[in-house]
């Protein structure tokens, strides 16, 4: 006989809600890390995060809300390659299970790459960047230190770029490792050294490679020794492309550490055709000016004034005569204007002497020496002297 089992049935909520249970309680899928890339990644309305993570074999769906997102220290991109931490959960209205994250972070070269950011705006911030701290490179030096591998091709291309520019120089080399743990110690200590050798410039250089084979030139060690450094620094790191923190600290950045040779020194052959130049153009100036010159002499020779000199000073003796004639007519004004005042002042004088009064009747009358003006001044048996114009008359008063 056969046994009939009824199977239940469920409705869509039932079921998701039942595989959403079964999911809860499993302890792995609680809280866990993940790596993939992202991929079909969205943010709308500067919301929450919506992306897909995937690896070469499967993909799963992904949220983080905004409230999770606001402490990302990086932007996520497409193609991204982060690490995830959260939990696995049902979307019921979807019917889709999805990553809830909770954190994430930049894996591999991308954790290296966030750390090269923040050390970059923490010293651009402090302002080890700026031009106002870069020191000029020296035109002429006469030593150079240089901070790279003995190993490569990079430190022969260094000296042979400076001895054929300049031969005159001398190259002191610390090697140091370029890449590696102990690589950005060595780095420091090699700028170090240098300074207390003083030499003219620096010179710090690697070859080229990946973005983790320079992270030693990335460090905040690095960075501070150079920018600390009283010797003016030259850095040739990896290629054209590559810039590293060490590079923005610089005083000069070349793209190769063959061009970094080259801002070193100046071109032997250069300086002999500035030379030859500067000696061309000295004697042409020198031809010039003689012709300048012998030509304003000529000029002057021609003048009137050199063929009869008397012409300057001609003009000058006639004002003389002038003015001489001039003072000659003012002095005798002056002097008949003198005369005159002196024939008014005589004759006031003798308008005001008494001989001249006398001489129109009239008569003075003293008593000893006071003139007598009126009869109180005298009294009876007084002697009284008349004066006349011819004479005196002797009287006494009755």
């Amino acid at each position: 006989m056969q046994e009939l089992y009824l199977k239940k049935i469920f409705s869509v909520d039932e079921l998701t809600s039942h595989i959403k249970k079964i999911l809860s309680l499993d302890k792995t899928l609680k809280n866990f890390q993940v790596k993939g890339e992202i991929s079909n990644f969205r943010h709308p309305r500067n919301n929450h995060l919506y992306f897909n993570l995937k690896d070469g074999k499967a993909i799963i769906k992904c949220v983080m809300f905004k409230e999770d997102s606001e402490n990302l220290q990086f932007t996520p991109k497409e193609g991204t390659e982060v690490i995830i931490d959260g939990y696995i959960g049902v979307y019921k209205e979807r019917g889709e299970y999805q990553i809830y994250v909770n954190s994430m972070q930049l894996a591999g070269q991308g954790m290296l790459y966030l750390k090269y950011l923040q050390l970059k705006d923490k010293l651009e911030k402090e302002g080890l960047f700026q031009d106002q701290f870069k020191k000029p490179i020296p035109k002429m030096p006469k030593k150079i230190g240089v901070v790279a591998s003995l190993d490569g091709a990079v430190i022969e291309d260094i000296k042979k770029t400076i001895k054929k520019r300049f031969p005159f120089v001398n190259i002191i080399v610390y090697p140091s490792q370029v890449q590696g743990n102990d690589a950005k110690y060595q780095i420091e200590r090699g700028i170090n050294v240098l300074n207390h050798i003083e030499v003219d410039v620096i010179i710090v250089a690697r070859g080229g490679g990946s973005f983790e084979d320079l992270f030693s030139f990335n460090e905040e060690n690095v960075a501070r020794a150079i920018f600390n450094s009283k010797i003016p620094i030259i850095t040739g790191i990896g290629h054209e492309t590559d810039h590293t923190i060490a590079d923005f600290v610089a005083d000069k950045r070349a793209h190769t550490p063959t061009a970094a040779a080259e801002l070193a020194v100046p071109d032997i052959i250069e300086i002999n055709n500035s030379l030859l130049n500067l000696k061309k153009r000295l004697k042409r100036d020198l031809n010039n000016a003689k012709e300048n010159y012998r030509r304003q002499l000529s000029n002057v020779q021609a003048k009137t004034v050199f063929r009869k000199p008397s012409i300057l000073i001609s003009p000058y003796l006639q004002k003389l005569d002038e003015k001489q004639t001039d003072l000659i007519q003012q002095y005798k004004n002056k002097i008949n204007i003198l005369k005159n005042d002196i024939s008014i002042w005589i004759e006031k004088l003798n308008a005001s002497d008494p001989r001249s009064i006398l001489s129109k009747g009239y008569s003075i009358t003293l008593a000893g020496n006071r003139v007598i003006n009126t009869i109180k001044d005298i009294k009876q048996k007084d002697i009284i002297s008349t004066i006349l114009p011819d004479g005196e008359i002797k009287s006494e008063v009755k």
